[in-house]
């Protein structure tokens, strides 16, 4: 279900991408809300709250405050972390609306547009040759989870049982 193939103005097509994504943060906000006071209790909750992105969405968001959150609509599997943090740690919604605000429009410009191109693209490079199409998703695959291993690597430092890095 692409948003560009709707029979619809592009603006009303906007509006109710907008819709979505404010409500669907504003709710994961206030979910982050209830949380600090004590729906973490809820085993799903605190498994998410003890996560390693849920923290790392927390630091961000620490670091950055608002702008963490504008920017969170521009990467994928991201948002949702962000705007639960925003609400747990209690960002202020003086600070939070204009985010959500900003972040909402470009994310629901984008997938408005050109959002959903880049899956009928793919459907398109498989009809007409799975094989080249499996082979370079299996090496973007492979680069994805070399970048993720080697990035996690480099965080936790090197390793305790080789007694010299250097060689």
């Amino acid at each position: 279900m692409n948003p560009a193939d709707w029979p619809l103005p592009l603006f009303v097509v906007w509006l109710i991408m907008y819709a979505v994504i404010i409500f669907r943060a504003r709710g994961t906000y206030l979910l982050g809300r209830l949380a600090r006071r004590g729906v973490s209790r809820i085993q799903r909750v605190e498994r998410i709250m003890q996560s390693g992105r849920y923290q790392h969405a927390e630091q961000l968001l620490r670091r950055y405050g608002a702008a963490a959150v504008a920017v969170s609509f521009l990467l994928i599997g991201v948002q949702t972390v962000v705007n639960l943090a925003a609400g747990s740690i209690g960002m202020s919604l003086r600070r939070y609306l204009p985010a959500l605000g900003l972040g909402g429009a470009v994310w629901a410009l984008i997938y408005s547009t050109v959002g959903l191109v880049g899956l009928s693209a793919i459907v398109t490079a498989y009809r007409e040759s799975p094989a080249v199409t499996l082979g370079l998703s299996a090496v973007f695959v492979a680069a994805i989870v070399g970048l993720t291993v080697g990035l996690r690597r480099a965080e936790t430092g090197p390793d305790p049982a080789d007694p010299d890095p250097e060689d």
